[in-house]
């Protein structure tokens, strides 16, 4: 279900500049908006849930940038410049290299290091009501 499209993560270093870096900081670790850090964080008192520490799968990433971001202009970005900065946020986590290709193979293909981290409310196959 990802849309057709890609760019390379250093495409996205001037994107997040322009229309991320006011509200994550210029590296991503902006107190309190934080996109980076907080690996290992998870079962201590103070637990840092960033990207890089948190999300499961990098295919959220790039579907809450397309839908949410950036703040005042949700949706504003092209399919083209959510891989952008979808690949620069990851790089930017240690997780994509700057001339890594991203695109919708890549991101489903991508292990995010809390991939294992969350439980299923029900079995696999099952459902709610069960």
């Amino acid at each position: 279900g990802m849309p057709a499209g890609s760019a390379r993560v250093a495409d996205g270093e001037a994107l997040y500049a322009t229309h991320c870096s006011a509200c994550h900081g210029p590296d991503g670790r902006l107190a309190g908006n934080a996109l980076v850090g907080g690996v290992g964080s998870l079962a201590t008192d103070a637990p840092q849930k960033t990207v890089g520490s948190f999300w499961p799968y990098a295919t959220t990433l790039y579907d809450y940038i397309g839908r949410a971001m950036p703040y005042g202009a949700a949706g504003s970005l092209t399919d083209e410049e959510v891989y952008a900065v979808t690949g620069w946020v990851l790089h930017l986590n240690g997780l994509l290299e700057t001339d890594a290709e991203v695109d919708a193979d890549a991101l489903v293909e991508l292990r995010m290091p809390n991939q294992d981290g969350f439980i299923p409310l029900w079995p696999r196959g099952g459902t709610a009501s069960e």
